[in-house]
């Protein structure tokens, strides 16, 4: 498999270490016509994107804006980069497993349409459990947009409540799948604002005292970002800007629509986890989460040993942050308790998802049902749409882990959930199996992780259980040859791999999308055709968030919060070393994009 590695900046991978590394994409095929192709090969032209339904040399009304009609782009110059509309990114395809057949665009059939959100992280920005002081490491440790996530994911389901269909089908999306990491500090008010975030309701984005912001951006020290006041900060100098009225903005109430199509949830280790590495339900932690006490600096020395413990993963209790709390309690600031803060259990979190006022469009529980209850089973199977099944399976390590794995429970679930719909396939050894009574239904595969982040560490919480990694999660779905594509988030980094097979029919895609916190601030529309040629295509559209590309500092509403929060992210420490054409790697290359992915049909 030919193929290139990303390389986030080290303070940045500092910033994303409990996100998980970058991974390895694969080469590009062809461009749009109208684009320099990156082949020899020309490619077929792709479906217009106006109905189908519309007369004839008639252009019906678009689908809704993507980034195959315009994209944030960085314009100007200077320490700080305010981002304008720039041109589209071209549909790049992709026939490394399959060959991209001619007069497939007059023949297909649409056979799914759906949205992926992934790593949304809402946050609670003023736990007492963060952790920002880490920023003194390094300056990527800390997010300087954060305090605006709900307003920036209210804009997302903004976005994908106003897709008509997918640019290559017409279909409308069925559904939303959201791939992990929806909120970032697994606390119970966090959990509450996403729910509502995607069912619809008013989110008070604000914890502690009810009137006043309780963080690290009004509390006087440099080496954070303060944007309502004149301190010269470290953010400042290099060129952030000062918003009088920012504070007080970033924790008015935000009221969203909620989606207007069903929505299916993921876990991811944020979601399981306190920042989404840390010891779950451990007493000291969860009294000090909520509690009347936070740390905004520590000593050089902790922040070292602390982020070497981060590094190695290999502190499953927590012991040296507890250290730290201990060793610097006289450095604590006094905050506003709130209970709200506290950590929940799988049961819990499972308990959340099904609550009726949480139900939105549906489906109730929004792929779990009272059945899951019985284990806190957190995985599942849904119905894509005729003829397509959907599997979430839950890679998060319970114990206090960022990487992922599969327990064997969880595996051989998922072998025989694949056999169920699966007419052939091929059992461990590579002999072929047969099952006349299968529906032999096209399947998509949903995780957090991405199989670079997936190890056998042992899981402190499941001892007796041996765990699985990503390259022999991908073995078992190589045995299925229905098996399309497995979709997933965690990387923070749009990349698009082929995990291909000796026997063609064997392989399948894996499609890791960047997150919606961090820079590029993306999701994905999905759409499933069938080519009547022995072939499938998976198209992967990239959208952002409905917000203007153009910020107003003036302009303290949820919408010019949404757009304000994209520009940060760019603005991140150390993001532009990594720019290119106004392009971050984090973005990907085209081929990590706008994609037609060439599949064989089982």
């Amino acid at each position: 498999m030919a193929g290139i590695e990303t390389h986030i900046p080290t303070n940045r991978r500092r910033f994303l270490l409990s996100s998980g590394a970058a991974v390895a994409g694969a080469s590009a095929a062809w461009a749009l016509p109208s684009q320099r192709s990156s082949s020899a090969a020309p490619s077929a032209p792709p479906l217009p994107r106006t109905s189908p339904a519309g007369p004839a040399g008639r252009r019906a009304a678009p689908y809704g804006v993507t980034t195959l009609d315009t994209a944030a782009h960085l314009t100007g110059s200077g320490s700080y980069r305010r981002l304008g509309s720039g041109p589209g990114w071209p549909l790049v395809v992709r026939g490394d497993l399959a060959s991209a057949g001619t007069g497939r665009q007059d023949r297909r059939t649409a056979l799914a349409c759906f949205v992926q959100f992934t790593d949304l992280h809402v946050a609670d920005v003023q736990s007492p459990l963060r952790t920002e002081y880490l920023r003194a490491g390094s300056p990527g440790s800390w997010r300087a947009q954060e305090a605006l996530s709900v307003a920036g994911a209210v804009s997302l389901v903004e976005q994908a409540n106003a897709l008509r269909g997918g640019p290559h089908t017409g279909r409308r999306p069925a559904f939303v799948m959201s791939t992990g990491d929806n909120i970032d500090n697994h606390s119970m008010i966090e959990l509450e604002w996403f729910l509502t975030l995607m069912s619809g309701g008013r989110i008070t984005p604000n914890t502690g005292d009810p009137a006043a912001y309780e963080g690290v951006q009004n509390c006087g020290l440099p080496l954070y970002w303060h944007p309502a006041d004149g301190l010269r900060d470290q953010d400042k100098k290099r060129g952030l800007p000062s918003i009088p009225g920012y504070l007080d903005a970033a924790i008015r109430p935000v009221t969203s629509p909620g989606l207007r199509i069903p929505w299916y949830s993921t876990p991811g280790n944020h979601d399981d986890l306190p920042g989404g590495c840390l010891a779950p339900q451990d007493p000291e932690l969860t009294e000090y989460i909520t509690g009347a006490r936070k740390l905004f600096s520590v000593p050089d020395s902790d922040v070292a040993a602390f982020a070497k413990v981060l590094d190695s993963g290999d502190d499953p209790k927590s012991t040296v942050l507890k250290e730290i709390l201990g060793r610097n309690a006289a450095r604590a600031r006094t905050v506003t308790a709130d209970e709200r803060r506290r950590m929940f259990t799988p049961h819990e979190y499972l308990r959340a998802h099904l609550n009726p006022a949480f139900a939105g469009a549906g489906p109730v529980g929004h792929g779990y049902t009272d059945d899951h209850l019985n284990d806190d089973q957190t995985y599942y199977s849904f119905t894509v749409a005729d003829g397509v099944l959907g599997i979430s399976i839950d890679t998060t390590y319970r114990s206090g882990h960022y990487e992922g794995s599969l327990g064997t429970a969880q595996l051989q679930w998922l072998e025989r959930t694949l056999a169920a719909h699966s007419s052939r396939h091929y059992d461990a050894d590579g002999r072929l199996v047969r099952n006349a009574g299968a529906d032999d239904a096209h399947i998509l595969v949903f995780s957090h992780h991405h199989s670079p982040s997936m190890t056998q560490r042992p899981d402190a919480a499941r001892a007796e259980e041996k765990r699985h990694d990503g390259a022999e999660l991908i073995a078992v779905l190589s045995r299925f040859p229905n098996v399309v594509a497995w979709i997933n988030g965690h990387s923070h980094v749009n990349r698009i791999t082929p995990h291909a097979h000796p026997t063609a029919a064997r392989s399948f895609w894996e499609v890791n999308t960047a997150s919606h916190v961090d820079y590029p601030q993306h999701a994905r529309i999905l759409e499933l055709v069938d080519n009547h040629d022995g072939t499938l295509s998976l198209f992967t559209t990239l959208i952002e968030s409905a917000a203007p590309h153009r910020t107003d500092f003036d302009d303290l509403s949820a919408v010019g919060l949404a757009s304000l929060y994209r520009e940060l992210s760019y603005n991140a420490p150390g993001l532009a070393a990594g720019m290119s054409g106004g392009v971050h790697e984090m973005a990907g290359r085209p081929a990590d994009r706008n994609t037609e992915l060439l599949v064989h049909r089982a």
